[in-house]
């Protein structure tokens, strides 16, 4: 196993990483963003309101593209473990 092989692994595994996290974080954004711009425009000053529509838009976030996420996450598994024997010897 080269140097070279261990970089590319983890970085391919930062990238999955990056796409599978970037929908959720976006979409907990977006929303702290819009919630934000309500309080100021009404002066309500209550922390919880902006976790329960995050915790909403998320799971519906999760509903959506979850099948995206775990097909990406298991195709990186696999070409890891297929790619044992090549790395190994």
């Amino acid at each position: 196993m080269t140097p070279t092989t261990v970089i590319n692994i983890g970085r391919e595994a930062l990238e999955i990483m990056l796409l599978v996290s970037a929908p959720l974080f976006i979409a907990a954004l977006v929303t702290g963003l819009l919630v934000s711009v309500f309080q100021a425009a009404t002066q309500i000053n209550e922390a919880t309101l902006s976790f329960v529509p995050k915790l909403l838009v998320i799971f519906v976030t999760l509903v959506v593209a979850g099948p995206w996420m775990l097909t990406l996450i298991t195709d990186y598994m696999r070409r890891l473990f297929e790619g044992i024997p090549g790395i190994i010897g």
